[in-house]
């Protein structure tokens, strides 16, 4: 595991498939990725797998993982405002 850059990125090492990549996300995501890898009973390398499956070769990696956590935490938190407008 790297060190935090100026931006506040944090990069990790995973393995997908077999191959190791790394992945710069900032400390909050990696934080709730953990937390609901945990609380899907699976580890952080399988749940960036599936994410990774799931995005079908679109955007980066990062940015799927990132969407991923914010659709999560946008579904258990459930808001009363309209944002489709």
């Amino acid at each position: 595991m790297s060190g935090e850059k100026r931006t506040g990125e944090i990069k990790r090492s995973v393995t997908i498939a077999g191959h190791r990549t790394s992945i710069s996300l900032e400390r909050p995501f990696w934080d709730t990725l953990k937390e609901l890898a945990c609380t899907e009973k699976t580890s952080v390398n399988e749940l960036v797998r599936r994410i990774d499956t799931s995005r079908g070769g679109e955007g980066s990696l990062s940015s799927a993982i990132r969407v991923y956590v914010l659709d999560a935490v946008k579904k258990r938190r459930p808001s009363s405002c309209d944002t489709d407008n």
